[in-house]
């Protein structure tokens, strides 16, 4: 019989690597060897016990030894062969050569002790050792069938000396009884067969599952890759567009400063109708900075959901702070209830949720009040925003949360309401949406709208309350009020001293903090106290206009109001508010808003 290596079939060797499959039948041929060799052992032990009365010595001890030192060698192979594997090809075949030298030799000491041992039992002995040597055939598929050449010559080199003894030995029965040992041998083939299809299959997928997880591996490299590229673009455009939205503020202001300033010297209706025109625009642009500021963060993935216990009370004390200023600006009444109660959402966005529906709500009502409310239903909270405005019609009700998309109205309407840009409920939704929790809105048109965001109940915890009457009464004079102004940009400090001197109030401008503070020591306290203080919040040299602030009141007290104008739109601002108690006004700000605020300060 040729010995050759185990060959590839061309089935498998088309899907997959040669020496991937060839490894892998090795691997699960040798992972027998243990189980295997204590099989062989087991059965020349067996036959040795059975014909130890009946067979002669010297066959007995002949067979015995020579089957004893393969048996060592197989051993000592196989424990070499389970120190290391080789890495090509050639190694491999190398190896499997020698180890079918083993099989094969096994398999022809088994077939020589069918042929030699048979005469000498008697029927019982006979069938025990038929028994013995058809057991090697069948225990052998799992080992041998995947390589079904060496199956062939193993199964052949066992079973056909036995299949020949029989047939010579008993003569016509014999014959007949050696045909059933050929059928079983044969439908034995056919198992060795099968198993040795099922196995090429298996290998194929294994092989095609690693070369796949591979590529998962690659691409799934690739697409993090792009991912942090995309995430990079990303957070390089939102960075651009808010330092762009920073800067880009600093002369809209100046710009609407100045135009008030002319609008107040000039007693020509057209001129004074062309400023109005100029500060609408101002402030149209300031609101189209911060919404679309809004968008990009929540578009690039900028904004992320961290979930907590608040007190509602926190919230609405900062909405109140916040937009106290503007409904008293147009005579409406901003009430809070339900602070009492405490919810589990991210803040923050519960926050600039309220924020643009509060926002909506004073902008396009204009008369009455708006009411921001929290009350409990089972298990969720209700943080509702009603109003006293125009409503929304049925026919437009499904369109409000659309970008750009802004209610038509069947009146004129108002230049504060022209202010809108159609984002704000369109952020509001997104918002609602990152959070997975939903807002809806009811509207009479006619009498007014009401906006619900639902939240799960959260947690008590103490929390601060604070009551600020959300109307004051008008008549404001700035005849006299020393105000103290804090302003790095040249334009802007010029327009809000030209402003505010003709507002009738006395200025004190300076360009940063090095200047105040040599300004304040040099002042009698006593003699100089300001009404007011206006700082920017970005100064000179990375300073601040909070430490404007603190060094002012450290001179003339504690308790002089202030007011910081930034250009940018970061929510921490309102901490330090509240930490600061300072109000905040975010750059371009009309000549009306700053008015406004100037007034709800010193009321």
């Amino acid at each position: 019989m040729t010995l050759v290596a185990p060959t590839i079939p061309a089935r498998a060797s088309d899907d997959a690597d040669p020496f991937v499959l060839l490894r892998d039948k090795a691997r699960a041929m040798f992972s027998y060897n243990a189980t295997s060799l204590a099989g062989h052992l087991v059965g020349a032990l067996v036959v040795e016990a059975v014909f130890a009365d009946v067979a002669p010595m010297h066959l007995r001890v002949g067979w015995g030894a020579a089957f004893g030192a393969l048996w060592l060698l197989r051993v000592a192979l196989a424990w070499h062969f389970s120190r290391d594997e080789p890495a090509t090809l050639e190694a491999l075949r190398t190896r499997l050569h020698v180890w079918i030298i083993g099989i094969l030799t096994s398999a022809a000491m088994w077939g020589a002790a069918a042929w030699s041992f048979y005469p000498y039992g008697s029927a019982l002995q006979q069938i025990a050792l038929i028994l013995v040597v058809y057991t090697f055939c069948v225990a052998c598929v799992p080992i041998l069938a995947p390589q079904f050449g060496l199956y062939l010559g193993f199964v052949g080199l066992v079973y056909l000396p036995a299949i020949a003894r029989v047939a010579v030995h008993h003569g016509a029965l014999g014959a007949q009884t050696a045909f059933v040992m050929f059928i079983a041998m044969a439908m034995t083939l056919v198992l060795g067969r099968n198993y040795r299809a099922a196995f090429d299959k298996l290998s194929r997928l294994q092989w095609r599952t690693a070369t796949l997880m591979e590529q998962l591996r690659v691409e799934k490299s690739l697409a993090d890759a792009a991912r942090r590229d995309a995430e990079v673009a990303n957070r390089a455009k939102t960075q651009f567009f808010a330092a762009a939205s920073h800067d880009l503020r600093q002369p809209l202001h100046a710009m609407s400063l100045f135009a008030e300033a002319l609008r107040q010297r000039s007693h020509d209706d057209e001129v004074i109708e062309l400023v109005g025109s100029i500060n609408a625009s101002v402030d149209a642009l300031e609101g189209l900075f911060s919404e679309l500021l809004d968008i990009t963060r929540i578009d690039t993935g900028g904004v992320e959901v961290k979930a907590a216990d608040f007190a509602v009370a926190d919230i609405f004390r900062r909405l109140r702070l916040h937009f106290a200023p503007t409904a008293f600006e147009k005579g409406l009444g901003l009430r809070f209830r339900g602070e009492h109660h405490h919810a589990h959402a991210d803040p923050l966005l519960v926050e600039r949720i309220l924020r643009n529906l509060v926002s909506n709500a004073i902008r396009y009502t204009g008369d009455g009040g708006v009411l921001v409310a929290c009350r409990r239903r089972g298990e969720r909270l209700l943080l509702q925003v009603w109003d006293t405005g125009p409503g929304i019609r049925e026919a437009e009700q499904q369109r409000v949360f659309e970008e750009f998309y802004q209610v038509p109205g069947s009146s004129k309407p108002t230049p504060d309401q022209k202010k809108g840009l159609g984002l704000g409920l369109a952020i509001v939704k997104r918002l609602a949406g990152l959070m997975n929790e939903p807002i809806t809105m009811r509207s009479v048109h006619g009498r007014g709208t009401v906006f619900t965001l639902e939240l799960a109940v959260g947690k008590p915890a103490p929390a601060p309350r604070e009551s600020v009457p959300s109307k004051a009464p008008l008549g404001l004079t700035l005849d006299g009020a020393l105000i103290v102004i804090v302003e790095d940009e040249p334009a802007v400090r010029s327009g809000l001293e030209v402003l505010l001197k003709g507002w009738g109030a006395e200025v004190a401008s300076f360009d940063g903090i090095a200047a105040v503070a040599q300004w304040a020591r040099q002042c009698d306290a006593r003699a100089v106290q300001p009404r007011l203080l206006i700082v920017d919040y970005r100064l000179e040299e990375g300073r601040t206009g909070i430490e404007a602030i603190d060094m002012l009141r450290e001179v003339f007290g504690p308790h002089v109001p202030a007011i910081v104008v930034t250009g940018s739109t970061m929510t921490a601002h309102d901490a330090e508010a509240e930490r600061h108690d300072f109000h905040l006004l975010i750059k371009p700000v009309v000549p009306s808003r700053l008015r406004a605020m100037i007034g709800f300060k010193l009321r």
